[in-house]
């Protein structure tokens, strides 16, 4: 009787403790740390591109463009080491935790190769890249100043990248917040000093915010990497003995991630490339004021990346878990934060507009220009809400060639040939009608990603293919802490 009482008061205590993975309480704890930390992201580049905004019109419209080729190909990094976060949730939620490490280290080694591959590569290029875009001289020997020290950046940020993914997949998104808050800090206070040039340092202008960028991103991978090789993490993970090369691994990664990657540098190399090629021949007033614009809506945006980002990993271990009805909930959960929140952003950007634009240019052509495109910026916020959640939770199931497919609808056809299209059928709408393009290709993608996510065809995806490994009431239920 004794131990009969003793193991039901024991299995009511678990039973307490155990957390609804599909409310929306443990899904905004789950995204909260990365919601701050992408947030502070935004704002800090927010805060680096008005300082860069100071330096004049052409410095303006150069940062932008040039920052968006550069993340082309960190782009596919990221897209890749995404697939990292989908295979880490789904080891933990089959109870393989050796496998969540074993993954980190194949994904830096194949992601130090790349970049420093892209260094070589797009640094004697880029003169010939930004000739092709048709921007002014002025703004291309800038644009091609902040391209190259950037390429640099992407090469540091491996560690970020790899890090992020490992702890959002681990369940421990406050590592990233804490290690984002405090490199963004420091970048912020580096740019200052070496932008206008303080404390006896030089003034460098535009190049000034990108190396500046660069020494906040070793220090972010520098907090990363030191938890990482921290004695918990190191005890549980057994991170010390799975640092070994994997081919099968690198294969399964590239097989799932190759995807996202692509999906990643279209969505958002590759489309705000296209759109700057579109609004370049318009003269640098436009291109200002698309900059500008774009600026604002990435201060929108990235709280959604947050909250994919937590999806992803929630999705990940349900699925991995053998629970992809739990997936499909968190997904419901997090489609309503996203599109409410998104929606007031809408509204801000509309009513707003005049006095955000007024705060990048004192230059009543770019102010005039950038309100229209602030209106057009404020229609697209739902859309880019359903098209970010649902990505989310397609990346975490590993239905990526999906994705890829969609945004390169998007990117490709939707914006590069109907933005073409409307500049040469209607040129008097000026840099207005490849925004307009934008919008679509924006509202497009979010519809295609809402309709494969209710076919339920990422449901019958299995990334493992093997039998999944003895889980623990513990590693099934999740504990509250």
């Amino acid at each position: 009787m004794d131990n009969g009482t003793g193991l039901l008061a024991h299995t009511k205590v678990q039973s307490s403790t155990i957390v609804d993975e599909t409310s929306l309480g443990y899904m905004l704890g789950l995204a909260g740390p990365m919601i701050v930390a992408t947030t502070s992201f935004t704002l800090m580049q927010f805060v680096d591109r008005i300082m860069v905004s100071r330096l004049g019109t052409a410095a303006l419209a150069a940062v932008l463009p040039a920052g968006f080729m550069a993340s082309i190909p960190s782009a596919c990094v990221m897209g890749v080491f995404a697939s990292i976060g989908t295979f880490v949730s789904q080891s933990l939620g089959r109870g393989d935790k050796r496998e969540c490490t074993s993954y980190f280290w194949q994904a830096v080694y194949m992601g130090l190769v790349f970049s420093i591959a892209m260094l070589a590569i797009g640094w004697p290029l880029a003169p010939s890249i930004f000739r092709a875009f048709g921007h002014e001289p002025e703004v291309a020997a800038l644009e091609v100043i902040y391209f190259r020290i950037m390429l640099i950046a992407n090469t540091a940020a491996v560690f970020v990248w790899a890090g992020s993914q490992f702890f959002m997949g681990i369940h421990r998104p406050i590592v990233t917040m804490y290690a984002a808050l405090t490199a963004q800090a420091v970048n912020i206070t580096v740019n200052y000093i070496l932008i206008f040039g303080k404390l006896g340092f030089p003034r460098m202008g535009i190049a000034g915010a990108a190396w500046g960028t660069v020494v906040g991103i070793v220090i972010g991978g520098s907090i990363r990497m030191a938890t990482f090789l921290s004695g918990d993490i190191r005890r549980e993970y057994a991170n010390s003995r799975m640092w070994n090369i994997d081919v099968r691994k690198m294969r399964d990664i590239l097989k799932i991630g190759l995807p996202a990657g692509l999906e990643l540098a279209l969505s958002t190399g590759l489309w705000g490339a296209i759109l700057f090629w579109l609004v370049g021949g318009l003269g640098k007033e436009a291109q200002a004021a698309t900059s500008a614009a774009l600026a604002c809506t990435n201060l929108s945006i990235l709280p959604i990346e947050g909250i994919r980002m937590a999806l992803t990993s929630a999705v990940g271990k349900s699925i991995g878990s053998g629970r992809p009805g739990t997936a499909a909930s968190q997904t419901q959960v997090c489609l309503r934060v996203g599109v409410i929140y998104m929606g007031l952003i809408g509204l801000c950007f509309l009513i707003f507009r005049r006095q955000l634009m007024g705060i990048w240019s004192g230059d009543n052509q770019v102010v005039a220009i950038g309100v229209k495109v602030l209106i057009i910026a404020a229609v697209y916020q739902v859309f880019y809400a359903a098209r970010t959640v649902y990505s989310g939770a397609l990346r975490g199931a590993g239905d990526t060639v999906w994705l890829a497919i969609a945004s390169a609808l998007g990117a490709v056809v939707v914006l590069g040939l109907g933005g073409l299209a409307l500049k040469t059928a209607l040129p008097s709408l000026g840099a207005i009608g490849p925004w307009l393009a934008a919008m679509l290709s924006i509202m497009v993608v979010g519809s295609a990603n809402y309709f494969r996510f209710r076919s339920n065809k990422w449901k019958q995806i299995d990334l493992f293919k093997r039998p999944a490994v003895a889980v623990t009431f513990e590693d099934e239920a999740t504990v509250a802490e």
